[in-house]
């Protein structure tokens, strides 16, 4: 049986602590949206190199990563971390706030860039394991097509950085702080983005039955929209159909010529995002031309599904459980957010991983929300644990 001091436990980076919430509050602070992450990245680069890493800036952009090499081993690990801010305006009266009108950490990045940055020094200053370790500070997460996962893949990350597994992860607001989540197979949703417009033949309000009212047919086709899911779609599966926004028209007595509704489509299976696809294109054509208009449909393929591997997640869960515990540790349920890192799935066997944020934690991309500082040596051991092991 391997000892468990052998490996980093949680204590370990209880000395760190105030560097690692003042390196957070930094963060913080300091908010990049996707593709501008100029001075974050700046600033992770530099402690890296501080700490003796070979340091590879502007991959994918924006992105940087940190090679280290001990021993003589053959094995290698990625493990990633994204940067980015969301355009929010921040409402928490934090002393630490962003000091950036219009842009916020509201989905905790700073926390997940705060906790490899913490897994890095210690790797770093102990050099307790055998082989090659890839730290991955991805930029544009949040972007939603043409992503920072995707402009890292384009510029070689794979190549240049080669691992045998890659490993993520993301905060869980709604679990106890310090508790993991984990789950084999499909985790979170593919995402694609519909576009759709509806034209018909504007004119006065009084006299109707001289035009196409395309506010109506935008409307029945949103409620044909949401038979989709649940007469199309088998029960046992799960997607979701959200028209989030309809614009038409600016007067009251006014019909317009055009209405435009935006969709948001999820789906965890292959089949039924085709099938999900192919019916909202069907059934938008049918409706408007029982209307007697015209439609046209931009639909953009997003993030696919994050596939977990079973060998990876397993390694994974073990890790969390050696390091919090059997019943800190759970199997995450079915997510219908979405995230780049299914990309990096795409490439090598891997597992992402939840980490709770609290039971009373805002939502995601709250303008109140604010990432646990409680998490930050939990993060950085699980990190640093993961690695050691895996390259033991």
């Amino acid at each position: 049986m391997i000892r468990d001091n052998a490996f980093a436990r949680i204590s370990d980076f209880e000395p760190l602590r105030d560097e690692l919430v003042a390196t957070r509050h930094y963060l913080h602070a300091h908010p990049e949206l996707s593709f501008e992450e100029v001075e974050t990245a700046r600033f992770v680069a530099e402690k890296l190199e501080g700490w003796g890493y070979e340091v590879a800036r502007n991959v994918g952009g924006h992105g940087v990563v940190a090679r280290l090499k001990v021993g003589t081993g053959t094995r290698s690990i990625a493990i990633r971390a994204d940067m980015d801010a969301l355009p929010i305006h921040e409402d928490t009266g934090l002393a630490y706030a962003s000091q950036t009108a219009g842009k916020m950490h509201a989905c905790g990045h700073d926390g997940h860039t705060t906790m490899l940055l913490g897994a890095a020094e210690y790797l770093a200053r102990t050099r307790r394991f055998d082989g090659t370790v890839n730290l991955i500070f991805q930029p544009a997460e949040e972007a939603g097509i043409g992503s920072g996962a995707q402009a890292m893949i384009a510029d070689g990350l794979f190549e240049r950085f080669p691992c045998d597994a890659i490993f993520g992860l993301h905060n869980h607001p709604g679990a106890p702080e310090g508790s993991w989540l984990t789950r084999s197979g499909p985790l979170m949703a593919a995402s694609d983005t519909v576009k759709i417009t509806i034209t018909g033949k504007g004119g006065h309000a009084s006299r109707p039955h001289l035009t196409v009212d395309p506010v109506v047919v935008a409307c029945n086709l949103v409620v044909s929209l949401q038979t989709i899911v649940s007469r199309n779609v088998d029960p046992t599966q799960t997607a979701v159909i959200t028209v989030g926004s309809i614009h038409a028209g600016e007067a009251s007595n006014v019909i317009p010529n055009t209405a435009t509704l935006s969709l948001s489509v999820r789906s965890f299976e292959p089949k039924i995002r085709e099938l999900l696809e192919a019916r909202i294109k069907k059934l938008t054509a049918a409706v408007a031309e029982g209307h007697g208009a015209r439609s046209e449909i931009d639909y953009l393929h997003g993030y696919p599904v994050v596939v977990n591997s079973e060998k990876e997640t397993e390694f994974a869960r073990s890790v969390a459980e050696e390091l919090v515990g059997t019943d800190r540790v759970s199997t995450c349920h079915l997510i219908p957010g979405s995230e780049d890192f299914a990309y990096f799935l795409e490439h090598r066997p891997g597992s992402f991983l939840r980490l709770g944020n609290g039971m009373s934690s805002e939502i995601l991309h709250s303008s109140k929300f604010d990432f646990a500082d409680e998490n930050l040596t939990v993060g950085a051991a699980l990190w640093s644990r993961l690695t050691e092991r895996f390259l033991s």
